[in-house]
């Protein structure tokens, strides 16, 4: 069954490397988008810093999804740190390795971007945040 053309253009994907943040790789511009969000936050002092797909969690299971890896890791100011998973599109495999987590790995904090929640967050921040790429 085809995914309709709005569902799969969400990000327009646009995976590569981007200069302003360090030369990273991004699989999406709404990846990039939210690491310059979060790179703001921190110039702000709101956050300590964020890293980008550094930690790896396995799942002890035989069959599916066996591996997630969050695409932020997230250092707050009072010790936290929280794991954000941006998703325009929540597909079933993704959905499956958020309840895994969930399961496995009960302690540990996963905030979902979904389109919603990116749409409302950074409302407004394209305009003040530089190198942001439109959709």
């Amino acid at each position: 069954m085809a995914m309709p053309t709005s569902v799969i253009n969400y990000t327009k994907f646009k995976a590569g490397k981007r200069q302003d943040l360090g030369d990273k790789y991004f699989r999406s511009r709404w990846e990039a988008n939210w690491a310059r969000y979060l790179e703001w936050m921190k110039g702000r002092g709101e956050i300590i810093k964020w890293e980008y797909e550094v930690d790896t969690f396995e799942f002890p299971m035989k069959r599916g999804s066996r591996f997630y890896t969050p695409d932020f890791k997230v250092f707050e100011n009072n010790g936290i740190i929280e794991y954000q998973e941006v998703k325009g599109y929540l597909d079933q495999k993704s959905a499956t390795k958020l309840k895994r987590m969930k399961k496995y790995y009960p302690t540990i904090k996963i905030f979902l971007v979904d389109r919603p929640i990116y749409m409302l967050v950074l409302k407004g921040l394209s305009k003040i945040i530089p190198n942001w790429e439109a959709e």
